[in-house]
């Protein structure tokens, strides 16, 4: 196994989708601390007036509610680091789809490439491949959450500290929480890849778990009698409204929810890998 997943972190390195996927999640952290300096901060709309943006910014500043204007700097009460970071991808299933699209490519592409019989004839135990993609897909979620949430510092402080800093404690947890909510979404995506072969349809299925799409319609459905429970088992729900602070034994559901989907898909990928030729 060693050596399959040394060849699967070489393929990570090389792939210019690793780093496409990454340049995007960075430029949209820019451009949302840049939006919100420009809209929530005196010398950010002195900057939006010169470059002939004031009207939109006038528009932005205003009370959804009530329509009044909202002081310079309001907006941004009661945020930190954290929440700034949640908000540009991380709630809304935006960070969860570009990983996504990651990892379909790399698990299709030993499909694509003709390499499946080669790898599988050299590794007969099939539970070893599907534990090698998700080590890799696991060390790859690792260092994209650490590199985003990293550069969200380094932006607050080019932007003059536009908000106050996180709790150490509290980012560690959420972090952590992230990580095993979107690992079961990985364990996922593996399977639709396994059982489709598609990269095309690995994407789409991404693009619709990972926004909730899925969720959302069926919900309608069960809603009608009343049976909406399971919606928080759900690794969407887990992800979007992740607690961002420690409290209770009952924050820590997100852990479990990630780590049961986790082995049941890893387990539902060598049984569909074991089934079906080649």
């Amino acid at each position: 196994m060693f050596n399959l997943l040394r060849m699967d972190l070489y393929r990570l390195l090389r792939s210019k989708s690793v780093y496409i996927c990454l340049a995007s999640l960075m430029a949209a952290s820019v451009l949302c601390f840049w939006m919100v300096w420009l809209v929530d901060t005196p010398e950010g709309q002195k900057a939006a007036a010169r470059i002939g943006m004031s009207g939109i910014v006038e528009i932005e500043v205003e009370d959804t509610r009530t329509g009044e204007a909202v002081e310079p700097g309001s907006m941004l009460e009661g945020y930190d680091t954290l929440l700034m970071f949640r908000d540009i991808g991380m709630d809304g299933g935006a960070y969860v789809s570009i990983f996504g699209i990651v990892i379909v490519l790399f698990f299709c592409s030993d499909y694509s490439s003709g390499f499946m019989k080669n790898i599988m004839s050299l590794h007969r135990r099939r539970w070893t491949y599907i534990a090698s993609k998700l080590t890799a897909a696991a060390i790859l979620d690792f260092c994209y959450l650490a590199i985003e949430f990293g550069f969200c510092l380094l932006l607050n402080v080019l932007f003059h500290n536009l908000v106050p800093a996180a709790p150490a404690s509290d980012v560690l947890f959420y972090l952590g929480l992230s990580f095993a909510v979107t690992m079961g979404f990985a364990a996922l995506f593996l399977l639709a890849c396994t059982f489709t072969r598609s990269a095309s349809a690995g994407i789409i299925a991404a693009l619709v778990l990972s926004t909730g799409l899925l969720v959302a319609l069926v919900s309608r459905v069960t809603g009608l009698f009343g049976l909406n429970q399971w919606v928080s088992y759900t690794l969407y729900y887990n992800q979007t409204y992740a607690p961002s602070v420690y409290s209770g034994i009952g924050d820590l559901k997100g852990f479990a929810v990630g780590a049961v989907f986790l082995a049941l898909y890893a387990v539902l990928s060598a049984v569909v890998l074991t089934r079906k030729d080649i």
